[in-house]
């Protein structure tokens, strides 16, 4: 028998694999988006398919479904859009998590929300463990998102204690792919997009800093699994690549599988930028039998392959 399942925030670069894969996995695909960093174009092969259905709707809005799984998705993630608006940011992440919630406690769903790395903030120990409460400025410029998520996962919890809501939390490290948004202002695609334009390549601080990049399709792999797995696993759960770059590394691997004559530059590292990020997944290894198995060269020809088709 099929499942019902909503995932908020489905057309965006995560949304839409998901909702691809849950397809494919023969299941029924309710996809919600309000458009903010989503794109239809992200989903539109799938409006053929007779049990996906798409749905133009903003989470800080009641809404109101039977469903039998939700993957609360919603919210801009990248610092360029979620500082765009950092109040509906805000409102995305708290006011979108108590409709869900509240959705899932009337129906008596799963829900699963997408948290964060960020909560971590600038971290002080390295790599992160789940047990590690975060180093976060809340009045910077990325409190936005990062209090927001916080305070997510904090309504989960109480949700889950209070009402019985059946819940899991999920951590996301640095995820890349097709589908990226040209303009979402993250490493990965900045320099994809530099390189293919053979504009000069911009890194900001010295290119020291680190970061764990995981490819999409191991990402949804472990979201999926992490989703299926039994009600008394909660999480928080770290998912990412534990393998770690420079931006520096990065920088002159994309230059080198783009074959691009960019130069590097360098400007001032923006405010609050974390100088280290890199997972500790030795509880998603350990409950969920999961270890994410893309190589970066191999992520990044794909993701390059994809950003050339959109490029002109």
């Amino acid at each position: 028998m099929r499942k019902k399942i909503l995932v908020t925030g489905g057309a965006g670069f995560l949304g839409s694999h998901l909702c691809e894969r849950l397809l494919n996995e023969d299941n029924e695909v309710f996809c919600l988006d309000n458009y903010f960093t989503g794109q239809k174009q992200n989903i539109i092969h799938l409006l053929n398919n007779p049990f996906f259905e798409l749905i133009r709707h903003d989470i800080t809005m009641p809404f109101y479904i039977e469903v039998d799984e939700v993957y609360n998705l919603a919210c801009p993630a990248s610092p360029i859009h979620y500082q765009y608006n950092a109040i509906k940011t805000i409102k995305t992440s708290v006011m979108g998590s108590i409709n869900m919630l509240g959705l899932a406690k009337r129906i008596k769903a799963k829900i699963l929300q997408a948290s964060t790395s960020e909560v971590y903030g600038d971290p002080q120990i390295h790599p992160q463990t789940e047990d590690y409460w975060g180093h976060v400025n809340p009045i910077g410029l990325r409190a936005c998102y990062d209090e927001g998520k916080r305070c997510a996962e904090s309504l989960f919890i109480n949700y889950h204690r209070d009402n019985k809501v059946r819940i899991k939390i999920l951590r996301i490290f640095n995820t890349y792919g097709p589908r990226m948004h040209p303009n979402d202002g993250r490493v990965i695609s900045n320099f994809i997009v530099q390189a293919l334009k053979g504009e000069d390549i911009t890194i900001y601080g010295d290119g020291t800093q680190s970061r764990s990049f995981c490819y999409v399709d191991d990402l949804i792999d472990g979201m999926i699994t992490f989703m299926n797995s039994g009600d008394d696993f909660l999480g928080p759960v770290n998912m990412g690549n534990p393998n770690e770059f420079t931006i520096l590394e990065l920088a002159e691997k994309v230059i080198q599988l783009t074959a691009s004559k960019s130069k590097l530059i360098f400007k001032p590292l923006p405010s609050d930028d974390p100088i280290q990020r890199q997972p500790d997944i030795t509880l998603a290894k350990k409950e969920l039998n999961w270890i994410p198995e893309i190589q970066l060269e191999d992520g990044l020809i794909k993701t390059i392959d994809f950003f050339k088709t959109i490029i002109k």
